[in-house]
């Protein structure tokens, strides 16, 4: 079910009926959560509704299992089974095929045909989310971080919970689980901040990020593009991602207020950073503090020599990568962010704050690295990779430039001015510090511009896929 459709505005509708009935006895508001999240979740696919199941009551009994064994063999053999299965479940579902398309490429090469059979398999929505927020509590109760919770409910709601099931944010169980333990209370100011998170949400996936869309395919379908059409394409595609993941977060933010639970900053002005570091503490932090957590520590991170921290690095954003999906755009994505971060560091330790850039030379360098970043990363093979970035030496304009930039700037004005806003007065919610009318006014104006783009096939959220 997407945000942006007719059914979810019913869905949602009817469930806050229920829910503000039940709101106060625990066990009732969390089984409604975890009966709604299952239809919410099977209205996409009910047949992979058994899969989320399995994920969610393996890691329950494993937690449990890991909080009662004392003997650290034994929690090791938990965790290990539950690592194994989890990662399993994703390995089939989304990298068997290329994996094995690879490998028989690799095997080709040196003479060796082989014709093996692919699976296939439809991509559960979601997997890599609601898989990863499964595994970090196991992993927390592994360490000791947060004490196994015994009942099933909560749990199962912690893993399903609605508003942010199929694309993030990817929450902690220090923060979600804990709060489907205890009574909450929805205050206006909550209720305020809700609706205004889920107005400004749908706009930038309806109005902004669905009608960049188009812009963004047609430069990304060309045979021959330019170097002058690959930046506009690609400054386009930056934008639309952007305002449709950040969109997303945003209204699952948002209807998470309205029900009472907070759920934590997924994207803070990413457009504004001034280092590759800087960017990653912005853009999709649940997923790039997964990441640290869970892969870049274990590996070690920072603590033995310089070239195991970059290798660190460089392997960790690799994984990201490759967490997107399992294409060569998604590897060679991740392997650029990885060196980027690499080289980053590298020269933090170096210039020990003495050679810092300016602001001004450190913002556009910055903008042009995740700039061919998403070109990598929108790219639908190697030889688009190859094509996009040769053309950037070739400049020609084709004869409909004009109204391209046209369209690009009024699409990219609303959210540059917000952004701005938000920015200069560090307040990611400074409408709501405006006098009434001002507000009014302001929200009535994004509320018909959403109404006015409304579509009745609603457009699915980028993040779905992966």
């Amino acid at each position: 079910m997407l945000f942006n459709s007719n059914d979810f505005l019913l869905f949602f509708g009817a469930f806050l009926l229920a829910y503000y009935l039940v709101r106060r006895h625990l066990g009732a508001r969390n089984s409604l959560i975890v009966i709604a999240s299952y239809i919410f979740y099977g209205w996409w696919d009910y047949r992979f509704v058994g899969l989320l199941l399995f994920t969610s009551v393996l890691d329950f009994a494993v937690a449990v299992g890991l909080d009662r064994f004392r003997k650290q063999s034994c929690r090791r053999v938990l965790l290990a089974g539950s690592m194994v299965a989890n990662l399993s479940v994703l390995f089939l579902f989304k990298y068997f095929d290329f994996f094995q398309e690879s490998l028989e490429a690799l095997l080709a090469h040196f003479g060796h045909k082989t014709h093996w059979r692919a699976l296939h398999w439809v991509l559960p929505v979601g997997i890599s989310f609601y898989t990863f927020q499964s595994m970090s509590y196991v992993i927390d109760v592994y360490r000791r971080r947060t004490p196994a919770c015994t009942s099933l409910v909560q749990v199962l709601a912690y893993v399903s919970f609605f508003p942010q099931l199929v694309a993030g944010p990817i929450e902690r169980a220090t923060n979600l689980l804990s709060q489907m333990t205890r009574t909450l209370h929805v205050t206006w100011a909550s209720l305020e901040q809700g609706l205004w998170l889920i107005l400004w949400g749908m706009f930038k996936k309806v109005v902004l990020a669905d009608n960049l869309a188009p812009l963004v395919e047609l430069v990304f379908q060309l045979s021959t593009p330019t170097g002058p059409m690959v930046v506009l394409g690609t400054t386009a595609f930056a934008l639309q991602i952007y305002c449709d993941f950040s969109g997303y977060s945003d209204i699952a933010r948002g209807v998470a207020k309205v029900l009472g639970f907070d759920l934590m900053l997924n994207f803070n002005l990413p457009y504004f950073a001034t280092s590759v570091r800087d960017f990653w503490r912005r853009w999709h932090i649940s997923l790039s503090t997964w990441l640290r957590d869970y892969l870049y520590v274990p590996l070690g991170g920072n603590r033995r020599t310089p070239f195991r921290t970059y290798l660190n690095l460089l392997l960790t954003m690799l994984l990201g990568g490759l967490w997107h999906g399992a294409a060569v755009n998604f590897v060679l994505w991740g392997l650029w962010h990885g060196a980027g971060l690499a080289i980053n560091r590298w020269w933090e330790e170096r210039s020990r704050g003495r050679w810092s850039l300016p602001v001004w030379a450190a913002w556009p360098l910055t903008m042009l690295f995740v700039l061919y970043g998403w070109m990598l990363f929108r790219a639908g093979s190697a030889d688009q990779v190859l094509a996009f970035t040769q053309a950037l030496a070739v400049f020609s304009v084709p004869a409909w430039w004009k109204p391209y930039v046209t369209n690009l700037a009024l699409l990219a004005s609303p959210l540059v001015l917000m952004q701005l806003w938000q920015h200069r007065t560090g307040n990611p919610e400074a409408v709501l510090t405006l006098p009434l009318w001002q507000k009014g006014l302001l929200q009535g104006a994004l509320l018909y511009g959403t109404m006015l783009f409304w579509k009745r096939e609603a457009a699915p959220f980028i993040y779905f896929q992966f």
